[in-house]
């Protein structure tokens, strides 16, 4: 018998990539997702395994999953900030009703639960490198704090869960992840820059430049997640590249990559944006045995390829197919 799985979040980018990865691992995949933010573009291609099956369900209502579950990976929220400004009660639920739906279910069925948190749990962090132990620099009632706060509540209720029901659960702090499957237009740095090189704009940077960045590929976070998954650790673990670089100098390798002759453009920063982003790994290295194997150069290239092959045509022709055989309600 396979081993079952349910992702929420599993249309967009890392839910999809987390969909992947256990369907090469032998698990039965259940994916859901509502689709507000995740485009079924990017599992279309898992529609015809029987190992799969896809529900589009808002999990801010009750969620029902028939049969037995090994696992719950919860990965369902906006996650750019051009997403979770422009949805910010949507956020707040599906980190705090989502949440409490998906560890009922949990409990229900005797699965582990996984969260994904995020290292917007640190805010404006005044602790460099970032490890699990600092509380955070965070501003509850800026633009910023309806994804900080859900993502603070998530884990403050999974350890609830963990300590008052003696619930497995596991607790991952995401670092800037990029790969295949992003939006060009989510906002997000390597997105926007990438969107902006393959149209021959400037590339924007928020505020003077100095600002930093640590940027791990999609397969190592993946990785990460599912070491995480499978161990017997339960406090949260940062997964993440601490390969940190300003956003100034990350422009001009964009500009290098696509071999463009772009300027670079300076805007206001916005309100709360973190000035320093960097992992400390030394846990997930100690407990998992994790580091990150793909550099940013290799990584990059991966990514770039990947934008660079799709057309204006291609980038929504997905969207407009007719999927619903594949969905249940």
């Amino acid at each position: 018998m396979r081993k079952r799985v349910l992702i929420t979040g599993a249309a967009g980018f890392l839910g999809s990539h987390l969909c992947d990865r256990f369907i090469a691992e032998g698990f039965h995949v259940i994916g859901m997702d509502n689709l507000i933010t995740g485009s079924l573009a990017n599992i279309e291609h898992l529609f015809h395994l029987e190992q799969f099956e896809f529900y589009n369900h808002d999990v801010t209502t009750f969620v029902h999953v028939s049969g037995e579950l090994d696992y719950i990976l919860h990965f369902a929220s906006p996650a750019s900030p051009i997403d979770y400004l422009k949805i910010p009660i949507q956020t707040l639920k599906v980190g705090s009703l989502g949440t409490h739906n998906l560890l009922g279910l949990a409990k229900v069925k005797n699965a582990r639960f996984l969260i994904a948190s995020t290292s917007e749990i640190y805010g404006d962090p005044l602790v460099h490198p970032q490890d699990e132990d600092y509380y955070g620099n965070v501003n509850t009632i800026g633009p910023r704090g309806v994804y900080d706060e859900a993502k603070r509540f998530q884990e403050s209720i999974t350890m609830a869960y963990h300590r008052f029901h003696g619930m497995e659960t596991r607790i991952v702090r995401i670092f800037n992840t990029y790969g295949p499957r992003m939006r060009l237009n989510d906002g997000r740095v390597i997105p926007a820059f990438m969107g902006q090189a393959l149209r021959g704009e400037d590339l924007t940077i928020f505020g003077n430049g100095l600002q930093t960045r640590s940027f791990c590929y999609v397969d190592d976070q993946v990785e990460g997640i599912y070491r995480l998954l499978l161990s017997d650790y339960a406090l949260p673990v940062n997964i993440g590249n601490p390969d940190e670089i300003t956003i100034k100098d990350f422009a001009e390798e964009i500009i290098k990559l696509t071999g463009t002759a772009q300027k670079v453009v300076y805007n206001e920063l916005p309100a709360d944006d973190p000035l320093q982003r960097q992992p400390d790994i030394s846990k997930a290295n100690a407990i998992l045995g994790w580091e990150p194997k793909i550099d940013r150069s290799e990584g990059m290239k991966k990514t770039f390829d990947y934008f660079r092959n799709l057309s204006k045509e291609q980038l929504y022709k997905s969207e407009h197919k007719d999927f619903s055989k594949h969905i249940r309600k």
